[in-house]
């Protein structure tokens, strides 16, 4: 679990939610803030090992959550949870997870069903990623009432990184988290990787988590739009099919005559400028 100065309180119920769930064998919460011990003080109770690593800095999201990958992975894993710090996980939830990575070899990640902890009637946050004409991903079913119309298993393009159970042997083939995305799109070009391996990702809606949404990354709206954006136009050129990246580079045109217009300007610059290394790496990956 991963957590950058969270607010009071949400850290520790996010990981009192793990514990009390079951079904894991070591926690560990990877701070790339300064928080953390003072919000789980007193919380072990010795039922689960849990562990505290506090990076000095701001890893981001894919720097971050691969230290703790790769603690679990030295610890000889089977399969890695990787979980924000602003969700609540239903009990039994990990146990219908890791049941689908049983029945199926080459599934190499499963995502549980995304709920917003603050809307009622419940609402759904996601279940399961997919990638828009122009390279954007969102969120399947977002927004939408939870009223039985996502409660079927089914593969999906890509998961949210905010819940998900990833296969430790597919990581070990296929690697991590990009660190050079640092925030948003990782979890995206994970999924790409492992599908040109072989892998295939499923949503097991059964499985739930209760999710508050941007609570840490919601305070700095600029960076979240830079990285966005700049992410996207990255995986433009890294993976999409050309009618998609001229459609996609188009959007990132339009966007500039929005607010915030400096920023998007920004991330327009920066994705072209990184264009020729995400060229280098479409035309030296293997082909699935």
């Amino acid at each position: 679990m991963l957590t950058y100065d969270a607010p009071e309180g949400m850290l520790r119920d996010a990981v009192s939610s793990v514990i009390a769930g079951a079904g894991v064998q070591r926690v560990i919460v990877v701070d790339n803030g300064a928080r953390a011990q003072q919000s789980l003080a007193g919380l072990h109770d010795g039922a689960v090992p849990l562990q505290l690593v506090v990076t000095g800095r701001n890893l981001g999201f894919a720097g971050g959550m691969n230290v703790g990958i790769d603690l679990a992975l030295q610890a000889g894993a089977d399969a890695v949870v990787v979980l924000n710090d602003d969700v609540v996980v239903q009990p039994g939830w990990i146990e219908i997870l890791a049941a689908e990575l049983q029945r199926d070899a080459t599934i190499g990640g499963v995502q549980p069903k995304l709920l917003f902890a603050d809307r009622e009637p419940p609402t759904v946050n996601s279940v399961g990623v997919r990638i828009g004409p122009d390279g954007a991903g969102t969120d399947i079913g977002y927004g939408e009432p939870d009223d039985g119309r996502f409660d079927e298993p089914t593969d999906v393009e890509a998961c949210t990184g905010g819940a998900l159970l990833l296969r430790s042997a597919m990581l070990r083939e296929v690697g991590s988290f990009d660190e050079r995305l640092f925030m948003y799109y990782e979890d995206v070009d994970l999924c790409r990787r492992a599908a040109v391996a072989g892998w295939r990702f499923r949503c097991v809606p059964a499985a739930r988590v209760w999710h508050r949404g941007g609570a840490t990354s919601g305070s700095v709206p600029t960076r979240m739009a830079y990285y966005r954006e700049r992410n996207r136009i990255w995986l433009l050129f890294r993976w999409a099919r050309w009618p998609v990246v001229s459609r996609g580079l188009w959007l990132s045109v339009r966007r500039v005559r929005h607010a915030p217009r400096r920023v998007h300007a920004r991330a327009l610059l920066a994705g072209l400028g990184g264009a020729p290394r995400q060229l280098a790496a479409r035309w030296t990956r293997p082909r699935g």
